[in-house]
């Protein structure tokens, strides 16, 4: 007789608190992992970027330049840079090794909420309240972007970027893809992010809803609600296999979906306020929250406890 095939191990949630980092930075208004996850960057209230090993949980280097509070930033994938960018209106490229600024960047007219880089990292992206998104050559000497996005009604809150798109987050209610495609949602929108697979995008609103789409045609795949968002803006993501949504929340809690039923799996308390900001290991069950002025390491349970 034939044996039925064994039933595919089911994912696990990071729900072990491992380790819980004070910052000293302020308010952490971003946490972001690096390319391979051995890393991490927090954003300080206090104008600072600092670099951790948060398993470890160990500071490895702080970054000072920006003249106010920085609210988000990315790592090259070679690590060998990072970019941030801040309410001072500036992007700034930083060398990892030495902790100076190798360039920075001006010309927004307000806050730039986000930043990425190409894939090559030779081009940052920006994003700012002022409603444009700037595209900065981080090998020539100009202070001009090579281009500027000017298409969105409203100020950018995220900007992502895959190996031949970008897309870019007003704070109205549409998502825009370029090559163009504009996708409409009911809320204003603060996060969004693709799939791991490249074939959806997830978007956070202010209406405590996310909602996942179909990238290439904007048809509505899924809807998840449970978490309450309607003052913040709040990360959302996938986790590393894509089988779950996962989302900050102002209650103190982290949300994760399944993917495809919808069906919330986990609330997990972080803390009494609001977690600001979260970033999910590319490869692994490991999850890192902000709250306040501390940063949170999330594992899966491991069978004897380890950790």
């Amino acid at each position: 007789m034939a044996f039925p095939e064994p039933r595919p191990q089911a994912p696990e949630l990071p729900q072990k608190l491992l380790k819980t980092l004070d910052c000293g930075q302020g308010a952490v208004r971003a946490v972001r992992f690096n390319v391979d996850g051995n890393y991490c960057l927090t954003c300080g209230s206090d104008k600072t970027l600092k670099l951790w090993n948060p398993l470890r949980g160990t500071l490895l280097r702080t970054y000072s330049g920006h003249g106010y509070e920085v609210l988000d930033a990315a790592s090259s994938i070679d690590n060998s840079s990072l970019c941030s960018g801040g309410g001072d209106k500036t992007v700034v490229l930083w060398d990892v090794a030495s902790g100076q600024v190798v360039r920075k960047f001006r010309g927004h007219a307000g806050k730039v909420n986000t930043v990425q880089f190409n894939e090559e990292a030779t081009v940052i992206l920006s994003g700012s309240i002022d409603s444009s998104i700037r595209c900065w050559d981080c090998r020539s000497r100009k202070p001009e972007p090579v281009q500027k996005l000017e298409e969105a009604r409203d100020g950018i809150s995220s900007v992502k970027v895959s190996d031949h798109e970008i897309l870019v987050v007003g704070t109205t209610r549409s998502t825009q893809l370029h090559p163009p495609a504009i996708l409409f949602t009911p809320g204003p929108i603060t996060c969004t992010c693709f799939s791991r697979d490249g074939q959806c995008t997830l978007v956070s609103s202010l209406d405590s809803t996310l909602r996942l789409l179909d990238k290439d045609t904007g048809e509505l795949l899924g809807e998840y609600t449970g978490h309450k968002n309607q003052q913040y803006k709040l990360d959302c993501c996938l986790n590393e296999r894509d089988t779950h949504v996962i989302s900050c929340s102002e209650n103190g809690k982290v949300f994760f979906w399944d993917l495809v039923e919808g069906a919330l799996v986990l609330a997990l308390p972080v803390g009494s306020s609001v977690v600001q900001s979260l970033a999910y290991h590319p490869t692994e069950p490991c999850l890192l929250t902000a709250m306040g002025g501390s940063i949170q390491c999330w594992r899966e349970e491991k069978e004897g406890g380890a950790g």
